[in-house]
């Protein structure tokens, strides 16, 4: 046994040693208990038989050594030894019983039946009956006295779990396994388990929580509840959202499929229960469509929506997929990832890496010209607002011409589809990504209008969680490391997403692409990010520090727009989006610039990339998408980098 394991002698209780036991010993105890039970049960019984205190014959004595010889063996063959005292439980008993009736026919069949001389007969049948009644109730004994002492330690996380269904029992069983925390009970909406104890511990309503949190020193509620929908998750963490306790939570239904739950399962809450909008429903027939059997590629397939893009498209068994990246490591990660999907699969697909820029037209034009892909996904991007503001000529090479060779190349080899992934940035933008987004756009509605063999569209949708960059991994890190959490400004609102939403939008309005449309996802109501930043730090345990609380635990510190941001952002730029044959996707139809006077602009702005010129990049971005006003702090970043430019 670890040394370190030991308590302090001094101060631990009989049960803090027998905690730290090696598991042999604890059965051996265990096994003790039985034996003693077993000549109880025999004094009892024979005691209930004469009507006094027995006197311990041989025949008694053999029989009780008998009832021993065949009890203990028993009840290790149907597993009454896997838990000890404190794990206890309904199948627990459920074993015990099973033991004992095995044990009772052959018993009972000697010493009632046949009979033994100075042996009484109602001993076949009362011995184990009495057998199963003192095991049972040792066992519940114990149970409850380790709970009783756990209650009372001084440290350690006491939990309530919510859902006293069959995940909850697990949770509670691997937490008392773990001996990390200590369980002090459930919460369950059925008014009928409202009040019953489930393995000795108590049911209770969502009502009675707050006084239980008070009187009971909770600090973590942990969600059981897989199969609940996310609205109704979101209405319990909001109700938990004000006591003083860390919430977290089990996968969903079909990550728990594989069976046991374990403690390690449990997670901080998943920022879409926090959102609490629906999930939505992808069309399965839209999703297969240009899929199944096709040759799919995709740019940019090691980033957040390039590669959640590649999973879904893996789902539906096209011909090949091809993974286009100029990084090395994404595009070794998501092609590691779909080959072991494949391996585990049905379906052989043909994975084909390849690393690149979608810059390099000779390169670009090859790969199409030897893989003759039906579906090009533009995902390859620059993306984050702010480095963008200080690169703008690396944003709108990557994110314009990459766009535009990628473009032409698909019309020059008849690729049926090409869906650009877009941004609500690119909406009256106020920076250059946005800007280079919606040129991005324009460059489709130009190519599409012109006439082409290929049907180009556009996705437009809001931020995505969980993606690089994004605010949710970056509040996570600042409450883990005690605050402040940084916001921009208290009024800042955005929309969300999920990532694999996305990805099934973008696959989907390639489906019903028919050219030039700009597809949106109805995305509900946009969020505030100050209360997004306050409903982390609350549902971590933690409480917000600010003129009202001034002891409270995190900061929320108001920094001030970044150049290029807006407080509000938007999906559509003019006119009503019409419906499609999805529910929750809408199209529009968007004013652009002819392709003869679009190419000459695009001439210019790349003679003006190859000069190195940012500034002058910018301001003629300006003229070209007529909607963009930068703020005066793009202004300030944009001559800042072509002042240091000029200056090496």
């Amino acid at each position: 046994m670890n040394e370190q394991q030991l308590p302090d002698q001094g101060t631990t209780s009989l049960i803090d040693r027998l905690r730290v036991l090696p598991r042999h010993w604890k059965i051996l105890i265990v096994v003790g208990f039985d034996c003693t039970a077993c000549v109880m049960s025999m004094l009892l019984s024979v005691y209930l038989r004469v009507g006094h205190i027995p006197r311990i014959t041989p025949a008694v004595a053999v029989a009780t050594l008998v009832a021993v010889l065949m009890s203990v063996p028993t009840l290790a063959m149907v597993g009454c030894y896997k838990a000890v005292f404190r794990h206890i439980g309904s199948a627990a008993v459920v074993r015990i019983g099973r033991a004992c009736a095995i044990f009772a026919i052959p018993y009972s069949t000697v010493y009632t039946l046949w009979g033994i001389d100075g042996v009484p007969r109602t001993v076949g049948l009362l011995l184990p009956m009495i057998l199963f009644l003192l095991l049972v109730g040792g066992r519940l004994l114990g149970s409850e006295i380790f709970r009783r002492h756990d209650c009372q330690m001084p440290n350690g996380s006491r939990v309530l779990v919510y859902g006293a269904g069959m995940a909850g029992r697990q949770l509670v069983s691997a937490i008392r396994s773990a001996r990390e925390m200590i369980v002090i009970g459930y919460i369950d909406d059925n008014p009928e388990l409202v009040g019953r104890t489930i393995d000795a511990f108590p049911v209770y309503a969502i009502d009675q929580v707050p006084d239980l949190v008070e009187r009971r020193s909770i600090t973590h509620i942990m969600l059981a509840i897989p199969s609940a929908g996310r609205r109704r998750r979101a209405a319990i963490i909001e109700a938990l959202q004000p006591l003083p306790v860390k919430v977290q939570s089990l996968p969903g239904v079909m990550d728990l499929a594989r069976g046991k739950v374990q403690v390690s399962d449990l997670h901080d809450l998943d920022i879409e229960d926090l959102l609490g909008r629906g999930a939505v429903e992808p069309n399965h027939g839209l999703l297969e469509k240009n899929i199944r059997g096709k040759v799919v590629l995709v740019t940019g397939a090691g980033g957040s929506i390039g590669s959640e893009l590649c999973r879904q498209v893996l789902a539906f068994a096209p011909e090949c997929l091809i993974l286009v990246d100029n990084s090395e490591f994404a595009l070794y990660q998501i092609n590691e990832e779909l080959r072991r999907r494949i391996a585990a699969g049905e379906d052989e697909v043909g994975i084909f890496p390849y690393l690149g820029s979608v810059l390099d037209r000779a390169r670009m034009d090859r790969l199409l010209h030897s893989r003759r892909p039906h579906i090009i996904f533009h995902a390859a991007a620059y993306k984050h607002v702010p480095l963008v503001e200080h690169n703008p000529g690396e944003g709108i090479r990557v994110n314009v011409f990459g766009t535009l060779i990628m473009a032409e190349l698909a019309h020059q080899h008849r690729v049926s589809n090409f869906v650009l992934v877009s941004t609500d940035k690119a909406v009256r933008p106020t920076n250059v990504m946005g800007a280079s987004k919606r040129l991005a756009e324009m460059v489709l509605q130009a190519h599409t209008a012109r006439g082409s063999g290929t049907r180009f569209s556009m996705v437009r949708f809001g931020n995505v969680l969980g993606s690089s960059g994004s605010v949710v991994p970056l509040f996570r890190r600042q409450i883990a490391d005690g605050g402040p959490i940084t916001i921009t400004h208290r009024e800042m609102t955005r929309y969300f997403m999920l990532i694999p939403e996305a990805a099934q939008l973008v696959v989907q309005a390639g489906a019903m692409a028919q050219g030039g449309e700009v597809f949106l996802l109805d995305m509900g109501d946009p969020v505030r990010i100050r209360d997004l930043a306050r409903n982390m730090i609350e549902l971590s345990g933690l409480s917000v520090r600010d003129v009202d609380n001034p002891d409270g635990d995190i900061e929320l510190l108001e920094i001030g727009l970044r150049p290029g941001e807006k407080l509000y952002e938007e999906l559509l730029i003019s006119g009503d989006p019409e419906p499609t044959s999805h529910p929750l996707i809408m199209k529009s139809r968007e004013t652009f610039m002819p392709w003869e006077d679009l190419e000459v602009r695009l001439d210019q702005l790349q003679r003006q990339l190859a000069a190195q010129d940012d500034s002058g990049a910018v301001a003629l971005l300006r003229q070209i998408v007529p909607d963009y006003r930068p703020d005066k702090g793009s202004q300030r970043a944009s001559v800042s980098v072509t002042v240091e430019l000029a200056a090496e």
